[in-house]
């Protein structure tokens, strides 16, 4: 069964991984000299904090690399399990927030600015 999984490293950071065996893939993580990702290798011990599966490898696959553009916060929301929170901690979502308050306030955001969108 194919899952998309989000590990806690030594140094506090995240890894976003996706796997057949998630048993087998946190040994590797954990223990194997070889076998790990290399980011994880550096960052022992490694804790699965959370996981999900899927019907499809292709959708694991998928999530993991949504989830690897995330946000600290939009992670660690996922991992409480705030899922409702999820669409508010988008990038975007901050974005758009950002630009409508500037509207409402009447002050354009200027280049280098929280808001500012180069738009062709």
């Amino acid at each position: 069964m194919p899952y998309t999984y989000l590990l806690r490293c030594s140094d506090d950071s995240y890894y976003a991984g996706s796997t057949w065996d998630l048993e087998v893939r946190l040994w590797q993580h954990n223990e194997s000299p070889d076998l790990g990702a290399a980011y994880t290798r550096r960052r022992r011990p490694v804790e699965l904090v959370w996981s999900a599966w899927f019907d499809s490898v292709e959708e694991a696959y998928l999530f993991e690399k949504r989830i690897q553009g995330w946000s600290r916060r939009k992670r660690e929301a996922l991992i409480r399990g705030e899922y409702d929170a999820l669409p508010d901690l988008s990038r975007r979502a901050a974005v758009q927030r950002r630009a409508a308050t500037s509207e409402a306030t009447g002050s354009a955001p200027t280049p280098g600015s929280p808001g500012f969108e180069a738009r062709a």
